[in-house]
C-alpha cells in the first residue's frame, strides 16, 4: 500500500513538473508576442480607428475654390491661392485639406510669426537651392511654400518613412523636443480638417 502510494505522489510530482514547463513555455510565447498584439489591440481600438480618417493621402476634400474661401475669411496675405494649394496636393497625392491645416497652426495663413517673412506654409527648416533667413527657407512665392511642403510630406514623410496619418506625422513634423505640443498640434489639424470637410469656413478654436 506505501509503495502504491509513493508511486501516486510521484506520478503528481511529475505532472506537476510537466504543467509548469508547458506554462512557463506558454508565458515565454505570449511575452514574445506580445508586441504584436499590443499593435493588433491598437490597431482595432476605436480612438485609434477614429485616427485613421486623418491620413494625409489620396484625393482632395476640399475645392480650389473653398481654400479661397478660407483664407479671404481670415484675411491671408496668400489669399487667391487656392488653385495652387489645390493643384500640388493633386500632383503629390496628398489632400489639400492638410496642408491648409498645417498652414492655419503654423502661421494662421502667413499671418503671424516667420511664415509673414518666408511664405513657409510649414516654417520649413532650411531647405538646399532656397535662400536661408534665420534658420528657415524662405520662398519667393507662396505658391513656392506650398510645394516645398508637399514635396517634403511625400517624399520623406509618406514614402520613406511610412507615416501617413496626422497623429504619425506632427510627433516628428513638430516633436516636443524642440517645445512643440505635438497633442494640441494633431487635435487642431483634425478639428479644422473635421470643420473644413463640413463646409464651415471659419474654425473654432
Amino acid at each position: 500500500m506505501k509503495r502504491f502510494l509513493l508511486l501516486l505522489l510521484l506520478l503528481a510530482a511529475l505532472w506537476l513538473a510537466w504543467q509548469v514547463e508547458q506554462n512557463t513555455g506558454h508565458l515565454n510565447n505570449l511575452q514574445q508576442a506580445a508586441p504584436a498584439l499590443a499593435a493588433f489591440s491598437a490597431q482595432k481600438s476605436p480612438a485609434n480607428g477614429e485616427r485613421i480618417r486623418y491620413i494625409v493621402t489620396g484625393s482632395p476634400t476640399i475645392s480650389a475654390a473653398f481654400i479661397n474661401l478660407v483664407l479671404a475669411a481670415y484675411r491671408s496675405p496668400a489669399a487667391n491661392t487656392g488653385q495652387a494649394l489645390y493643384s500640388l496636393g493633386v500632383r503629390y497625392g496628398i489632400d489639400p485639406v492638410y496642408a491648409l491645416a498645417f498652414f492655419m497652426h503654423e502661421s494662421l495663413f502667413g499671418r503671424y510669426g516667420m511664415a509673414t517673412a518666408t511664405r513657409s506654409l510649414g516654417n520649413l527648416r532650411c531647405i538646399a537651392g532656397f535662400p536661408c533667413y534665420q534658420g528657415y527657407a524662405a520662398f519667393s512665392s507662396w505658391q513656392a511654400g506650398y510645394a516645398a511642403w508637399y514635396k517634403l510630406i511625400r517624399s520623406l514623410y509618406v514614402d520613406t518613412w511610412h507615416l501617413r496619418t496626422v497623429a504619425a506625422i506632427i510627433p516628428t513634423y513638430a516633436p516636443a523636443a524642440d517645445h512643440n505640443a505635438p497633442g494640441a498640434y494633431i487635435t487642431a489639424v483634425e478639428r479644422a480638417v473635421d470643420a473644413w470637410r463640413a463646409g464651415k469656413v471659419e474654425v473654432e478654436p
